[in-house]
């Protein structure tokens, strides 16, 4: 993984358009920019048997790839959590988790999220 890309502040519904440009090292680009993590916040959304996590941020849905190494010992449904990881395309698309951190007691935490990808979108991702 090439650490000199900044990890993308996206919302799920953004992730579909992300294209594979490279398999080694594996990066995708979306709008011209070149990336290999996402950076996405929602709610934590699990399946009954608690195997499959679904991150929902309001504008879609991903696959979560959590190994249990650094998988949090309380997660749960209904969680609000930050998730940094490597974007796998596809149906359905998967974040590869290396980072997750309950943001649950952070109060507007999802309002600010919506303002903090809009922007990075005006700062550095538009030309």
């Amino acid at each position: 993984m090439d650490f000199s890309l900044a990890a993308m502040k996206l919302f799920c519904v953004q992730l579909k358009d992300a294209r594979q440009i490279s398999v080694s090292p594996p990066s995708l680009v979306l709008h011209g920019i070149r990336f290999q993590r996402a950076w996405c916040q929602g709610v934590l959304i699990s399946s009954p048997n608690e195997e499959l996590l679904l991150l929902d941020d309001g504008s879609g849905v991903v696959e979560l790839s959590v190994q249990a190494e650094s998988k949090p010992q309380k997660l749960k449904s209904g969680m609000y959590v930050m998730v940094v990881g490597f974007y796998i395309a596809g149906d359905p698309p998967q974040i590869k988790v290396h980072k997750i951190v309950d943001l649950s007691a952070s109060p507007d935490r999802e309002s600010l999220w919506h303002l903090e990808v809009i922007e990075a979108y005006k700062l550095f991702y538009s030309s």
